[in-house]
């Protein structure tokens, strides 16, 4: 504001210079242009921010760091919608009926098959394969894998869990198996994708995330940046 006050007043005294004789006009150089410098200097004002406030600066700052971050996995990437009620009633096998427990898949009932109960969080992946009846025979971690720390919340990590429980499902004999999936995590569908790339036919896929309908707690405050 101040910069451009003194551009209007250079301006009005070197309109007025222009009435005097063309010896005052000759003094001075056309390289110190002062006017022409200081209004160039105001155009350009709203474009270096210098005439923002510090507060106002570090408020643009931030969200423009905030805009530049990558967006935050919580565990729903790359899972789409469905319409439920336009599958039920013309329904292809997507969802389980009255006749699901008898399904035969290589011989064996869909009842009888084994379960890979999976539980994410932001900081774990948890595998467990268990019989039809929920023995536990086999566990799995992204921290028996190797991986350390705040590594164990990637999805790379669930990925590579879950490819290792795979082989070793396979080596005993285990070929189709049920998924149950629990848990918002950042290895929710690179778990599943692991499981299948490690060889297992995956035949069902439950989520069996708890929901609080009533009395939810309230959500944790958000971190400031």
């Amino acid at each position: 504001m101040l910069r451009g006050a003194v551009a209007r007043t250079v301006c009005m005294a070197q309109a007025s210079a222009r009435t005097f004789p063309q010896r005052f006009s000759a003094e001075t150089s056309p390289g110190h242009d002062i006017a022409a410098k200081l209004w160039g200097g105001r155009c350009l004002e709203g474009v270096r921010g210098l005439h923002v406030g510090l507060v106002s600066c570090k408020a643009e700052g931030r969200k423009e760091m905030l805009a530049s971050m990558p967006r935050r996995d919580e565990g729903t990437e790359g899972e789409g919608t469905i319409a439920i009620d336009s599958n039920i009633r013309g329904s292809d096998g997507s969802f389980p009926d009255e006749n699901t427990p008898d399904l035969l898949f290589d011989g064996v009932r869909f009842a009888d098959l084994p379960i890979i109960h999976a539980k994410f969080s932001k900081n774990n992946t948890l595998l467990t394969l268990t019989d039809s009846k929920g023995v536990a025979e086999m566990f799995r971690s992204c921290g028996i894998e190797g991986f350390k720390n705040t590594r164990k919340g990637t999805n790379i990590a669930a990925q590579a869990t879950a490819i290792s429980l795979a082989v070793r499902a396979i080596n005993k004999g285990v070929r189709n198996v049920r998924v149950a999936v629990k848990g918002l995590g950042p290895g929710r569908m690179s778990a599943v994708k692991g499981l299948t790339m490690g060889g297992l036919n995956v035949v069902s896929i439950t989520d069996c995330t708890p929901i609080m309908f009533t009395n939810s707690p309230r959500p944790r405050k958000a971190k400031k940046l």
